[in-house]
């Protein structure tokens, strides 16, 4: 039985990896789509306060809680009190919810990769194939498999081994590619009106909505209140300066997050002639106005391949640290060597993902409080879950535990620079913004206010 723990090689490995997780479709796919429904620089402005200050909150308390106790969130938050051990069970509810259907989207991306890179942008580009693909039975379903398996085959290996190789190899290229696909895009003709919408703040269009959209989006694009970063910070050497290492990982998060807008707002610009009517097109942005965007480019079928290439590579980045995440609560609890652990929870996700991929198609029948299956557990985990998990979480360690435990994981590297800020934020500002986001979410879900 292999109970050994792994850990990450150097300071370099654990950032890489730990901003592999947190870059993903949250960056890539609803951070454009959410900037520019909701007024583009203001929400940009909006988005970068709250990751420097609630993001930064969040992110170093879960990271010092994981490489304090060494264990993922069920044994790092009965190690620091019995008490709370029900804090790390519902963290961990939360990966366990949300890979499947992440995998369901990542099988989409390859399909599209694939398409593009077979020269097939026209077919791409139609007004119905992206909802005559997921309607399909076996095609997304096939997809979504082996966008599952090669999940699997990296996190099989291990951290060192596995999750910190695929990181220092994807991380470094999606950096290449996303900067060269960004300058492509805003040196089109007519990009610099989209540019202006989404770097120029209309402060005209701020609105408390704007807010509690932006730190919506901060769960989502920073893999926060889901374990992942309880589980990353027990593998980070304790030489590694923490409070350092989360800023790195934040900026690299950030940038990533900026840049596909950057990619994305230009180029509907270009295709719509202006129209800002054209991005509020919402979450299908990605799959059904940008193959348009790359059919009416020159080169367009490269672009849209490396394009798709990019989305993979953060996609993947994303569903390692989640399937690792299950993986690591199941050893913890159970004692199983990694071989066990990752098989069994593959086969735990291809069958659920499997079902929420039909949900599209001969499942679509099924409706959960007005929800197709993939939209209900999506509003179940980020918008109910997450919030939850980082209030308790900020309730805890701000009132109960202490943020002493904290602090002090901190200054072993070193003088912890913001650490009143961080006391305030974690006791106060952070769980009434948090409550506010919950309010907020489920009262829009069950359609007590639109927006």
């Amino acid at each position: 039985m292999d109970k050994k723990r792994g850990s990450f090689s150097n300071k370099m490995g654990f950032v890489l990896a730990a901003a592999g997780s947190a870059v993903g479709l949250g960056n890539l796919w609803r951070f454009p789509y959410l900037a520019a429904k909701y007024g583009g620089g203001i929400f940009l402005l909006v988005y970068l306060i709250l990751a420097v200050t609630l993001g930064f909150t969040l992110m170093i308390t879960e990271i010092a809680i994981g490489r304090k106790t060494g264990l993922s969130a069920v044994g790092a938050f009965k190690a620091l009190d019995k008490r709370f051990k029900f804090v790390g069970y519902l963290a961990c509810v939360v990966p366990f919810v949300i890979t499947p259907y992440y995998c369901v989207i990542g099988g989409w991306v390859i399909k599209y990769f694939v398409t593009f890179l077979t020269g097939d942008v026209a077919a791409a580009a139609g007004d119905e194939y992206f909802n005559g693909f997921i309607s399909q039975t076996a095609s997304p379903v096939f997809w979504f498999a082996l966008y599952v398996i090669i999940t699997a085959v990296v996190v099989i290996f291990g951290v060192e081994k596995g999750i910190e190789k695929a990181s220092r190899i994807m991380m470094p290229l999606l950096v290449v590619l996303i900067v060269g696909v960004s300058v492509f895009c805003i040196t089109r003709p007519g990009a610099m009106e989209g540019v202006k919408y989404y770097l120029l703040p209309d402060f005209s269009k701020f609105s408390a909505t704007t807010v509690l959209a932006a730190m919506g989006q901060l769960f989502y694009s920073m893999s926060l209140a889901m374990g992942i970063m309880i589980t990353y910070g027990s593998y980070m050497k304790k030489d590694c300066n923490l409070e350092k290492s989360v800023r790195q990982i934040e900026i690299f998060d950030t940038a990533i997050a900026f840049l596909a807008g950057l990619m994305i707002i230009p180029s509907v610009f270009v295709f719509s002639g202006g129209d800002e009517a054209a991005l509020g097109k919402g979450p299908s942005l990605m799959f059904v106005t940008l193959p348009k965007v790359f059919e009416d480019m020159t080169l367009g079928g490269v672009i849209g391949t490396v394009f798709f290439l990019l989305v993979l590579f953060a996609a993947l980045t994303s569903s390692i640290s989640l399937l690792e995440t299950n993986v690591s609560i199941i050893r913890d609890k159970l004692g199983w060597s990694r071989k066990k652990a990752t098989i069994t929870v593959t086969i735990y996700v291809l069958v659920l993902g499997a079902i929420v991929s039909l949900g599209f198609g001969p499942l679509s029948f099924i409706k959960i409080i007005g929800l197709g299956l993939l939209d209900f557990f999506d509003f179940l985990s980020n918008s109910v879950l997450m919030p939850i998990v980082a209030i308790l979480t900020c309730i805890c360690i701000g009132h109960f535990i202490g943020s002493k435990v904290v602090s002090d994981e901190v200054e072993l590297n070193g003088a912890f620079k913001f650490k009143k800020f961080y006391n305030i934020m974690l006791k106060w500002i952070a769980p009434i913004c948090l409550i506010l986001i919950l309010v907020f979410a489920v009262s829009e879900a069950m359609g007590w206010i639109t927006v």
